[in-house]
């Protein structure tokens, strides 16, 4: 015979059973949102096209089927936001990140900085190198900078970071600076790792993503041919790189929202926008 008391219990165990369920659900909807980054291309890839027709080279991204571009320049949009704005929205494009120098960061920089690219509705800051980063001794200055910036993007639901190319990987006592650079940053500082020239130092680019996780929001995808190049070209998949990894990590511990391919070289006598089309569709087919 049931008594109230087992009512009770069972109404109780099925509740947190539901409860339970839901939790999961949300978490998995979760993880799935993170592992599902968009694919973006930094305009650098094109800067020649860029150049000659900016507004024909954002179109023929679009047709590529990127959700959206990094920036490398402005061109006749440098003072005119709310227009770049609308021509991405008129092509469906998004503004993943852009490049910017270390100056556009600094003292009354930064106020402009910062209302120009809330305007284009572009999140990521990202530094595509300094000097100091590498020198022994203003490392940490850098780093200390990174973090103050860090912490007065954070409020307007933006951020800052660091691009990385061969050189922060140099030695530096029993590190590198990159190394030293990021352990010396906040987890509010972006840590955009270069996946070619990462690879090309040496790096093992989903171990690097494991040891800082939930810092490479933006990551570049670099088709780099290096080392023992026989057979090896420029173009995604079929380059140096051991991709499989990185695009898991990326999934994974790199809680990567934007995969940004960059094209910076053109085989096969192919264009670059040849080339970066060819990349994009055997990366979005990785993807799959």
């Amino acid at each position: 015979m049931q008594t109230p008391l087992d009512s009770r219990r069972r109404f109780l165990k099925n509740s947190i059973l539901t409860v339970a369920a839901c939790a999961g659900t949300r978490a998995s909807a979760a993880a799935s949102a993170v592992r599902r980054p968009s694919i973006s291309v930094q305009l650098y890839s094109l800067r020649d096209d860029c150049g000659k027709d900016f507004d024909a080279a954002l179109a023929a991204v679009a047709k590529m089927g990127a959700s959206g571009v990094e920036f490398a320049g402005y061109h006749h949009y440098g003072d005119k936001p709310r227009e770049l704005r609308a021509k991405l929205n008129d092509l469906g494009l998004k503004a993943a990140a852009t490049h910017i120098g270390t100056g556009s960061l600094r003292g009354d920089a930064l106020k402009q900085t910062i209302e120009f690219h809330q305007q284009i509705g572009c999140k990521y800051l990202i530094v595509p190198g300094d000097g100091d980063l590498t020198h022994p001794e203003k490392n940490k200055a850098l780093a200390d900078f990174f973090n103050e910036t860090a912490a007065k993007l954070k409020p307007l639901g933006m951020a800052c970071g660091y691009h990385n190319h061969t050189g922060e990987f140099a030695k530096t006592g029993d590190s590198n600076y990159w190394e030293l650079f990021a352990t010396r940053t906040s987890k509010d500082v972006v840590l955009q790792l270069d996946c070619g020239w990462a690879a090309a130092a040496g790096q093992d680019c989903a171990d690097l993503m494991k040891r800082h996780p939930g810092r490479m929001q933006v990551v570049h995808i670099k088709p780099t041919v290096f080392g023992n190049s026989s057979g090896k070209k420029a173009i995604f998949g079929e380059d140096s790189v051991n991709w499989g990894p990185v695009l898991t990590a990326c999934r994974g511990p790199g809680a990567t929202e934007w995969l940004t391919l960059e094209q910076e070289s053109y085989p096969d006598g192919k264009s670059p926008m040849e080339c970066t089309a060819l990349s994009f569709a055997a990366l979005k087919k990785a993807l799959q």
